[in-house]
């Protein structure tokens, strides 16, 4: 779940927030979205789709100041060992997943979480 501290400022038309992250070593990235459940971002669900992005994950939840999230986790798999993005398979999915979010506005920051974030 990411850490919201207001439903009333959006990065986008039905994104409160996004995080592109991977789990160490890092070449393996998801993309994780608080989305505003009644106004959702369907033109940027649907483009993570056509990239080959799954929602792996869904959960609804209401913000302390009341408003509706719902934090949606997406994944795509890799040809490398364990499912896992090969070195040009991450560098052409960062590249697609910045262009995607780039087109509606929002500038993305591929990160690597710590080994206490990712397996938390």
């Amino acid at each position: 779940m990411l850490f919201l501290k207001s439903t009333s400022v959006t990065k986008a038309p039905g994104i409160y927030e996004v995080d592109i992250a991977a789990k160490p070593p890092g070449k393996t990235f998801g993309v994780f979205l608080a989305t505003d459940p009644d106004n959702p971002p369907s033109s940027l669900l649907a483009g993570l789709a056509e990239l080959g992005f799954q929602n792996t994950h869904s959960e609804a939840y209401t913000h302390k100041d009341r408003g509706k999230v719902l934090d949606l986790h997406f994944q795509k798999d890799g040809t490398d060992i364990f499912k896992g993005w090969k070195t040009e398979e991450c560098e052409e999915n960062l590249k697609a997943i910045d262009t995607l979010f780039g087109n509606i506005g929002i500038t993305v920051t591929p990160r690597v979480m710590s080994l206490a974030e990712a397996y938390a």
